[in-house]
């Protein structure tokens, strides 16, 4: 799994790098086929004393690319409602590639007469 971390208009300190990284944990743990990961940290100055951060994360899985981006007034806590979102669009794509059709009853019955 390749990650790339970076940010915009902030350091990536390593206390947020490990934090990303924890919190990455849990996805790869539902979903071990990932590919590729990219992060992006932004700050955003839209007034004199607000600030908006802003989480972003492109997960490349085979097949599909799943992009999830969150805001909030705090980074930390934009990091984990983005893991959230991207935890339930993993579980969504992986229950989505496996198999639920199964044979139905008559075609079984007839291929065994």
């Amino acid at each position: 799994m390749n990650l790339t971390i970076s940010g915009h208009h902030l350091e990536v300190t390593p206390a947020l790098r490990e934090y990303v990284l924890t919190k990455l944990d849990r996805v790869t743990r539902h979903f071990d086929q990932v590919v590729d990961v990219t992060v992006l940290l932004t700050v955003e100055k839209l007034k004199e004393k607000e600030r908006r951060q802003k989480a972003e994360v492109t997960l490349h899985v085979k097949g599909r690319d799943i992009f999830v981006e969150q805001s909030h007034e705090d980074l930390y806590a934009a990091i984990d409602q983005l893991m959230d979102k991207l935890d339930r669009q993993v579980m969504r794509h992986k229950d989505r590639l496996q198999d639920h059709h199964h044979a139905s009853v008559k075609r079984i019955d007839a291929s065994a007469a």
